[in-house]
């Protein structure tokens, strides 16, 4: 249509083309235009209470391959319960996948004992006592009642537990920013491993101790140190497992120590803590794998390699089994070590051993794992001398990014959880939950109704896949001329993102353990 044209169709209507009527109607489309995108400035798409949660609504993508890279025969991995050394230390990879397989004969550092001395903590105490969800401080930080923030969990089946109870889920929810902070500090427990006292080592920032775990449907109480000793009066808490299980008891052992100091009575053979005034006893067994192992020959097995009984169970936990009334039971990273798997008196596969590459295995270390799991639990449920409550915590993750402990994998520099939506799935993390949860469950079937013992799977593997920033990382001893940070080529330090920093994450850990008890007791109760 020509410029001089009497009429101008705008919006579908006709009207005489007089400049001001023209002009009029651009300023009213202009105007619209405007409004619409200060409203989308204010308002973005997607925005959420994340971005609020967070500070950030950006933040650095975790950028973990789905590839079998570190977890192949031909992969890098091996292993991940350490006691972690200055020098090297062993962990997961970040990828992985269903048909992993643990290879390559590099020893892991530590992995051979578990000597290490507890380390007194040198600072001043901090003993605050924190109210969940008590809240004030900071604006626009959530609280325990807010819009979750960090989706976690799927919703857990535990229909498959020996007593499924009718309280929440615990193990789907979010992660919240509690500006109170941790119930206790690096400086106020005397019994933190120094390799996961992150503060004592010169980590900066404290942020991930404040994070804290909120299910969807309920609340989880901040520990409670003196309910925990009233609930346990007389009776006996057992960790039993590995490193992260070590990391798990002195978590506890730094929760309870803020009310009361205990007494050591351990030995060589077991780590025992009294808490006088309530005659609770703190222990801790150590079990790389929860079956039978030794080293002598086996058929065509040399000596000095480890061998495993698959379907026999560690006869140290059996025999102190009767002395426990809450076991805590965890497992796992053991089997990147090099082994021999045993079942029914028969070499049925091996890690980073098999002398006859012509003929497949029977059974790798993923399956090892499941089958031990089943094996242990199948004994304890059946202990003649055992009724007590028996908590399965399912496989710890690590956050090694970008390869392997030796292979330049770090978790340098990540200071809050990972953000709703970024978690990317760890293959060989997702496979070993897989195999344990499918352990826990054939054990839980092959229960009889007449059993006292009741088993309950503590599924913390995926909403712990959050918390990449509640490793040590290159905070593993407080050296004060050792590196940090990325040199010039960019290859980050030595790192530790397999344990846990004290206090941390960890510590969540054990205000399920006292939720889970809580419901035994007070179950207890209704049944009489």
């Amino acid at each position: 249509m020509a410029l001089g044209s009497p009429k101008v169709s705008i919006f579908g209507a006709a009207f005489p083309a007089k400049v001001s009527t023209i002009a009029i109607a651009i300023g009213g489309l202009a105007s619209f235009f405007v409004f619409g995108l200060l409203l989308r400035l204010s308002y973005p798409i997607g925005s959420s209470v994340s971005g609020v949660f967070y500070g950030n609504a950006t933040p650095e993508l975790v950028q973990v391959p789905l590839s079998l890279t570190n977890h192949t025969v031909e992969g890098l991995y091996t292993g991940s319960d350490v006691s972690v050394s200055d020098q090297n230390l062993t962990s997961h990879s970040s990828s992985g996948g269903p048909d992993a397989v643990v290879s390559e004969n590099i020893p892991p550092p530590g992995l051979d004992s578990d000597k290490k001395p507890l380390v007194d903590g040198k600072e001043e105490a901090d003993e605050k006592k924190i109210d969940v969800g008590s809240g004030g401080g900071e604006t626009n930080v959530p609280k325990a009642g807010d819009t979750p923030s960090v989706v976690s969990s799927p919703p857990h089946d535990d229909s498959k537990t020996a007593s499924a109870e009718p309280e929440c889920d615990l193990y789907q929810g979010s992660w919240f920013y509690d500006p109170e902070g941790p119930v206790y500090t690096n400086n106020s427990c005397p019994v933190i491993t120094q390799m996961q006292n992150c503060q004592g080592n010169g980590r900066s920032d404290k942020g991930y101790e404040n994070w804290r775990w909120k299910p969807s449907q309920c609340d989880l109480p901040r520990f409670d140190a003196k309910k925990f000793l009233e609930l346990m009066r007389g009776k006996t808490l057992a960790f039993i497992g590995d490193s992260v299980a070590r990391n798990q008891m002195e978590s506890m052992l730094c929760l309870l120590w803020q009310v009361e100091t205990p007494v050591n009575r351990g030995s060589r053979k077991m780590q025992r803590w009294l808490f006088k005034s309530s005659s609770v006893m703190i222990a801790r067994i150590w079990s790389s794998w929860l079956v039978h192992q030794f080293n002598e020959k086996f058929d065509y097995a040399p000596e000095g390699v480890t061998k495993l009984k698959l379907d026999r169970p560690d006869e140290r936990i059996i025999e102190a089994l009767p002395k426990f009334d809450v076991v805590v039971l965890s497992s796992g990273h053991w089997f990147a070590k090099q082994s021999v798997y045993i079942l029914n008196d028969e070499i049925v596969g091996g890690q980073l051993w098999w002398p006859d590459k012509s003929k497949p295995m029977k059974v790798n270390n993923v399956e090892a794992f499941g089958i031990s799991v089943e094996t242990i639990l199948k004994s304890v449920a059946t202990h003649p001398n055992y009724t007590g409550l028996t908590i399965v915590r399912t496989w710890s993750p690590d956050h090694y990014e970008g390869g392997a402990w030796n292979t330049g994998g770090s978790c340098t520099g990540k200071e809050e959880p990972i953000l709703p939506g970024k978690l990317v799935k760890n293959g060989f993390t997702e496979i070993m939950h897989e195999k344990q949860a499918t352990g826990f469950n054939r054990a839980v079937e092959g229960v009889s109704e007449s059993s006292k013992v009741k088993l309950k799977l503590m599924d913390i593997t995926e909403a712990f896949g959050y918390r990449h920033d509640g490793h040590p990382g290159p905070y593993r001893s407080p050296d004060p001329n050792k590196i940090t940070k990325r040199g010039p080529d960019g290859r980050p330090p030595p790192q530790d993102c397999l344990h846990w920093c004290m206090p941390g994450p960890v510590d969540t850990w054990n205000e399920m353990v006292l939720e889970l008890i809580r419901r035994d007791v007070e179950g207890g109760k209704r049944n009489s």
